[in-house]
């Protein structure tokens, strides 16, 4: 997995609460396979029409915000089932942050195994961050090493779970992590043999 330090990019604002998983991926669309990418699903009912045309106020649909990586939110982001094709959806569309005051757990958890950081924000700055890019400004910076967003002249910062956040900077996933303490885990591994050497397999 691509490690997250630091990201400038186009953001695009989605000025709506309570955005569901089924929302981002419509269950209709998770019987395709995964290697045909998820990302034209994403968020397919508010960003087309019953005829399959584009709604042209959506913000996803917006000229300006094509290629944008970072997503602004209002709270409650992510929050319904636990399926990961959302996560597969915003992922595969290029999004690599999305930013809101409060996302669903598993969601959240989801994210961050496939390199999707999810920041959370105030609803304060959540607010200006959108009003922000609602009247003009298009480049977010955010920054993990340090938790902090900087738009033109403007700073926010952000809350992620410590554990989170390692794992994004070093692009680990859960085995990776584990993996990173080896030698504690042999350390007590061979404390334990010496505490309790009754407990030892028995050569055979």
């Amino acid at each position: 997995m691509k490690p997250f330090t630091k990201l400038e990019a186009k953001a695009a604002p989605l000025p709506f609460a309570s955005v569901d998983t089924d929302q981002l991926i419509p269950a209709r669309f998770m019987k395709r396979s995964r290697s045909e990418g998820y990302g034209q699903y994403l968020l397919h009912d508010m960003r087309f029409d019953s005829e399959g045309k584009p709604i042209s106020d959506f913000p996803l649909n917006a000229p300006q915000r094509e290629g944008s990586e970072i997503l602004v939110a209002r709270r409650n982001f992510g929050a319904g089932s636990s399926r990961e094709a959302a996560v597969y959806a915003l992922v595969d569309y290029g999004f690599r942050c999305v930013i809101a005051p409060s996302f669903g757990d598993i969601f959240a958890s989801n994210s961050v195994n496939n390199g999707l950081l999810p920041a959370r924000v105030s609803e304060e700055d959540a607010e200006e961050l959108l009003s922000l890019l609602e009247n003009g400004h298009e480049s977010v910076f955010v920054d993990l090493e340090n938790c902090e967003i900087r738009v033109a002249n403007h700073v926010f910062g952000f809350e992620i779970e410590p554990v989170w956040r390692t794992k994004l900077l070093n692009g680990w996933d859960d085995l990776d992590l584990t993996a990173s303490y080896a030698a504690d885990i042999a350390r007590y591994v061979e404390s334990d043999r010496e505490q309790h050497p009754w407990l030892q397999q028995l050569p055979g």
